[in-house]
C-alpha cells in the first residue's frame, strides 16, 4: 500500500533525483536499505502532520548564525519548522544523519555526504535566506517587494511567502536542470542567469549608485577565456559562463563578506596571477613583487565595500580599491587624459576641487588616486619601502597631498588636474611621448597627462612593453615607469653622494622618466636655463635638487615657483644668513655641493 502510494514519486529516482536518491542503486555518496527513493524524506502515512505534512525525515532543532556584512540590509530570522529551508537543513546542516526517519526510525546507511553539501550551523558563508518580511529595498536587488506574493525577474526563481528560501534557488527533486552544474538548481545558471533574477544591474534605488551597473558589458560578463578551474572558479568552461560564480560562492565561501571565493576582496589571483585561463591573461600579481609597488593591505586593514571614499587612517591597496569588478572593461584602446580608463569603470573617486567630496562613479583617473593621495590622513613617508622622497622648501603643509600641488592656483605644475599652461615656453617638451624603447613615438603630448604616465609598470603595454598597465608595481621606486635618480647628501649644502656627471640622456639613463616627455639634449643645451649644462653634465646633480615632480604645493615670497622650481632642502642649504631663493630674472641664492651661489 505504501509503495503503491509512492509509485508516482518513485519515477523520480535515478537521474532525476540524483544524489537525493538514497536507495541501494542510487548514484549518491549515501545509500540506505529502503528501495523507494521517496521514503527517505516523505511518507503518506504516519509522517509529521504538522507543520510539515508528509515529511518523514527528522527535523534539525538547531539555531543558526546567518550571513551579515556592512552592505547587507535584511534581517534574518530562524527558519520555522514549516519552511522549506528547515526541511533541507534537516540533512544539510550536518547535525541529523541521513536516514533518521519519523516512520521507520533509523534507516541503516553507508557512505557520507560530500563536505561541500554540509553547511553546519554557522551559515555566515552562505547566501542569505529566511528573511524578515517585507524585504528591505536595496540598490543591488531587483523588485522583490511588490505584489503578493513578491516576485523576481524570473518566474522560475520564486520567493516563498515573500522571502528567500532554499527552494528559491534549488529544486530538490531534479538534480540536472542545469546540465553543467548538477546542483538541483531551479534553472540553468550559466552567464549569471540565476543571480540576475534578483540582482539587477539596471535598478536605481533612491538615487543611489548601483554597484552592479555596467555588468552587462563588463569583461567578467563577456570574456570567452576558458577556465581550467584549478583553482575552482565556478564549474563552467568560460569566464562569461561562470559570471558571478567566478568570484562568489553561494555556500561555504572562503570570504564570508560578500561570499567571495578568496579570503577578502583581493581574491582576484585565481585568474590574474597568469594562470587558470586560456588564452592566459597578463600576470598582474607578479608586479607586486617588484621594488616599487602598492603595498598589500594588512590583515586587520582590508578593503570594505561600505568604507568612505576618502580613506583616512586606513589606507590599503586591494584590487577593489581601484577596480569595480562588475563594471571593469578590458582596455583595448588608450583614451586620452584625464578620462578614467575602461579597466576602472564604476570605481569611486575623490574630487580634486575640495579633496573630500566623493565622485561616484569617478570620471577622471586622478579622482581614483585621490582616495589616498589627497587630503586623507594617516599617510606616511617610508624611504625604505617607497624610496627616497625630497623635502620641498615650499609646501602646503602635507607634502603627500598632491591636490594643491596640481591645482590650477599652483604657480606651476604638471598638467594632471588641469590643462597645461602656455605662459612660459617649454623648448624641451616633445610633441609625442616616447615609448619604453626610447626611440618609438607614442601618444601625442596633448594638454593633459595621467598619473599613470609617470606611475606605471616598467613593462606596461601602453608604452610598448608586454606587461600589465597601471601602478601595480615597478622595478623603480615610487612605482615610476622609468628610471629617475634623485640626488642625496649627508647634510644640506654638502657634497652630493650620488652624482651622475656626463649622464646617459636616453631612457636607460638616470633621468629616463623625464626623457619620456622632455628632450634632455635641449635641456643640457641650456635652451630654457643657462645653468642646466653645468649642473647636470659637470656637477652631476639630479633634476630633483631644483624641481618638484608634481607642482608647487604652496607659495613663498622668496621662490617664484615657475618651471616647477622648488628646492629639496635635504640637499640645498641657505647661503649664510640669506634665505634660499629663486627668481627667473636674478637666479638662485643657496648653498649646494659645498658651493655658495
Amino acid at each position: 500500500m505504501l509503495l503503491a502510494a509512492c509509485s508516482a514519486w518513485g519515477q523520480l529516482g535515478g537521474d532525476a533525483l540524483g544524489t537525493h536518491d538514497l536507495t541501494p542503486s542510487g548514484t549518491g555518496p549515501v545509500k540506505g536499505n529502503l528501495s523507494n527513493s521517496c521514503l527517505y524524506c516523505h511518507a503518506p502515512h504516519g509522517a509529521l502532520s504538522s507543520p510539515t505534512p508528509l515529511w518523514n525525515h527528522k527535523l534539525s532543532m538547531q539555531t543558526y548564525n546567518f550571513y551579515s556584512s556592512t552592505t547587507y540590509r535584511q534581517t534574518a530570522i530562524q527558519p520555522g519548522l514549516n519552511s522549506p529551508s528547515k526541511l533541507c537543513l534537516s540533512c544539510h546542516d550536518g547535525t541529523v544523519a541521513p536516514g533518521q526517519t519519523v516512520v521507520f526510525g533509523l534507516i541503516s546507511t553507508t557512505g557520507n555526504m560530500k563536505s561541500t553539501s554540509v553547511f553546519g550551523t554557522d551559515l555566515k558563508s552562505s547566501h542569505p535566506f529566511s528573511l524578515q518580511t517585507p524585504l528591505v529595498d536595496t540598490p543591488n536587488v531587483n523588485v522583490l517587494l511588490f505584489g503578493t506574493p513578491g516576485t523576481t525577474a524570473d518566474p522560475k526563481v520564486r520567493l516563498i511567502n515573500g522571502t528567500i528560501e532554499c527552494t528559491t534557488c534549488h529544486e530538490p527533486h531534479f538534480q540536472n536542470i542545469d546540465k553543467v552544474l548538477p546542483l538541483f538548481l531551479v534553472r540553468d545558471s550559466s552567464s549569471s542567469l540565476l543571480c540576475l533574477a534578483c540582482h539587477d544591474p539596471s535598478r536605481v534605488v533612491n538615487g543611489q549608485t548601483n554597484f552592479l551597473a555596467g555588468w552587462t558589458g563588463s569583461i567578467h560578463a563577456i570574456a570567452a577565456n576558458t577556465t581550467s578551474n584549478t583553482p575552482y572558479v565556478g564549474g563552467y568552461s568560460t569566464v562569461a559562463q561562470n559570471g558571478c560564480n567566478s568570484c562568489h560562492m553561494p555556500h561555504n565561501a572562503s570570504g564570508p563578506v560578500r561570499l567571495l571565493r578568496g579570503p577578502n576582496e583581493q581574491d582576484c589571483a585565481a585568474c590574474h596571477a597568469g594562470t587558470n585561463l586560456q588564452p592566459a591573461i597578463l600576470n598582474v600579481y607578479s608586479e607586486f613583487a617588484n621594488l616599487g609597488s602598492h603595498p598589500a593591505p594588512a590583515a586587520n586593514n582590508l578593503h570594505d565595500r561600505a568604507e568612505a571614499a576618502l580613506l583616512n587612517n586606513n589606507r590599503h591597496a586591494t584590487c577593489a580599491d581601484c577596480h569595480n569588478p562588475h563594471a571593469s572593461q578590458q582596455t583595448t584602446a588608450f583614451n586620452n587624459p584625464p578620462a578614467i580608463r575602461p579597466s576602472q569603470n564604476g570605481t569611486v573617486g575623490i574630487s580634486a576641487v575640495d579633496g573630500t567630496t566623493a565622485v561616484n562613479p569617478a570620471v577622471n583617473q586622478f579622482e581614483s588616486c585621490l582616495r589616498c593621495h589627497g587630503t586623507s590622513t594617516g599617510k606616511t613617508v617610508n624611504a625604505q619601502l617607497f624610496g627616497y622622497l625630497p623635502t620641498r622648501l615650499v609646501s602646503s603643509g602635507d607634502p603627500l597631498n598632491v591636490i594643491p600641488q596640481f591645482a590650477l592656483t599652483s604657480t606651476s605644475s604638471h598638467p594632471v588636474t588641469h590643462n597645461r599652461s602656455s605662459t612660459l615656453p617649454q623648448p624641451s617638451l616633445r610633441s609625442q611621448m616616447m615609448q619604453l624603447d626610447g626611440t618609438t613615438l607614442g601618444r601625442a603630448m596633448g594638454t593633459r597627462i595621467f598619473c599613470t604616465d609617470c606611475h606605471n609598470a616598467d613593462d606596461n603595454r601602453e608604452f610598448g612593453g608586454s606587461g600589465p598597465n597601471g601602478p601595480h608595481g615597478s622595478n623603480w621606486t615610487h612605482i615610476l615607469e622609468r628610471r629617475y635618480e634623485m640626488s642625496q647628501t649627508t647634510s644640506p649644502g654638502g657634497p652630493i653622494t650620488n652624482r651622475f656627471p656626463n649622464p646617459d640622456l636616453t631612457v636607460a639613463g638616470p633621468y629616463g622618466l623625464c626623457a619620456k616627455c622632455h628632450d634632455l639634449n635641449q635641456v643640457v643645451a641650456n635652451t630654457s636655463f643657462e645653468e642646466h649644462d653645468r649642473h647636470i653634465v659637470h656637477v652631476g646633480a639630479s633634476c630633483s635638487v631644483c624641481h618638484t615632480a608634481h607642482g608647487m604645493g604652496g607659495v613663498n615670497a622668496n621662490v617664484s615657483g615657475d618651471r616647477l622650481v622648488n628646492f629639496d632642502i635635504n640637499v640645498v642649504a641657505a647661503n649664510g644668513t640669506k634665505p634660499i631663493s629663486y627668481n627667473r630674472a636674478t637666479g638662485c641664492v643657496l648653498a649646494c655641493h659645498n658651493r655658495r651661489h
